[in-house]
């Protein structure tokens, strides 16, 4: 950290089970150590989740959906009281949605908006509605912070003035002193077969059907690979369906706290989203040295670059290939959990990402 900045600022975060309230919690932590007054707002299931209050925050619950919904000037108003009371020198928001609440809410200090994704905006009205927030929240940031370099394009298309590349760390891995054994155990694998492992929300953005369909092919392989996906969300019920029918050796392990141990237990990590920034499990599995199959999309490949087996999108057979290659190739996997590793030690850390955090604060505070 290169600044003693000590001032006052409101978080802001939309739903979220994933990367956003795992960054927000970080930044929580960080900053409240360096003496920052930190205000969260956000839903309260965020909360409960990330446990921002545990971490030295005041939070203040205000639900601010994922997609536009007319309850949204309800958390407009509830930001504005909020601004009100605290009377911070930075709001800083995080994700479109939390972007135009804040927006909305007309604070009177700088507001910095971070960009960690791109929702598949598709076409029609829906495409229209989303460029059309995209243009309101760029133009009414200070600063716009950008994931990934796809999205630092993205935002000065729309107008956004002050756009920066901003990586966002993964948080530390917690693990128990579980061995790798009792936690292949605690899966139910306890021969030779290989676990894959893929970790995020349960949405259409990750693709999950795309690995589901290529699994469903791997019930030839002897001992038959096992794939698990942690996460919880709205395809949870399309997903079970889709492995029953098909007979796939996929489980929905739901949300889980012990991604460090599920990691220790895997052969394999899998990413098959359609986007995606700066993709938290995949830092996740190579700061592991668990070898990383992905799909080459969004951020991706400028975030592992050669350190990953990488595919189009969408593409069954491309996948099913790829895994066949890396099932039958310890020293390849082996090759590419090394490399990882290697290139996860050229990622910015929390204690940057904190530090650079602070730095922007203090100049837009003066």
């Amino acid at each position: 950290m290169t600044t003693n900045w000590t001032g006052r600022v409101v978080l802001v975060l939309a739903s979220s089970t994933g990367g956003i309230g795992a960054h927000v919690s970080s930044l929580v932590e960080g900053l409240t150590a360096a003496d920052v007054r930190v205000f969260v707002a956000g839903p309260g299931a965020a909360d409960r989740q990330f446990r921002f209050t545990d971490r030295g925050a005041t939070f203040t619950p205000v639900e601010i959906p994922p997609n536009l919904h007319p309850s949204d000037m309800r958390a407009v108003r509830s930001l504005r009281q909020l601004i009100t009371w605290v009377q911070p020198d930075i709001v800083h928001a995080h994700g479109l949605r939390a972007g135009l609440a804040s927006t909305l809410a007309r604070p009177p200090c700088p507001l910095v908006v971070t960009w960690h994704n791109a929702p598949l905006r598709g076409g029609g009205l829906r495409g229209r509605v989303h460029t059309i927030v995209e243009r309101i929240v760029g133009r009414a940031a200070k600063v716009t912070l950008c994931a990934s370099s796809d999205l630092v394009a993205r935002a000065r298309a729309v107008g956004a003035t002050d756009v920066r590349l901003a990586p966002v760390a993964a948080p530390a891995l917690h693990r128990s002193r579980r061995p790798r054994a009792t936690m292949r155990g605690h899966l139910g694998v306890n021969d030779a077969a290989l676990i894959v492992l893929s970790v995020g929300r349960l949405h259409p953005q990750k693709g999950y059907s795309t690995l589901i369909e290529a699994a469903a092919r791997w019930r030839d392989i002897r001992p038959v690979p096992r794939v698990f996906i942690a996460g919880e969300g709205p395809s949870y019920l399309d997903l079970a369906a889709q492995i029953s029918q098909l007979r796939a050796p996929v489980t929905l392990l739901g949300h889980r706290t012990d991604v460090g141990d599920l990691l220790a237990a895997a052969d394999l990590a899998v990413v098959t989203s359609i986007w995606e920034a700066r993709q938290l499990f995949a830092q996740e599995a190579m700061i592991s040295g668990v070898p990383l199959l992905a799909t080459a999309v969004g951020g991706i490949p400028e975030l592992v670059e050669d350190a990953a087996e990488l595919i189009p999108p969408s593409d069954v057979d491309e996948l099913d290939r790829a895994f066949r290659r890396l099932a039958s190739d310890p020293a390849l996997r082996s090759h590419l959990a090394l490399m990882g590793t290697q290139k996860a030690s050229t990622w910015p850390n929390e204690q940057s990402t904190i530090g650079g955090v602070l730095d922007l604060y203090a100049e837009l505070a003066g």
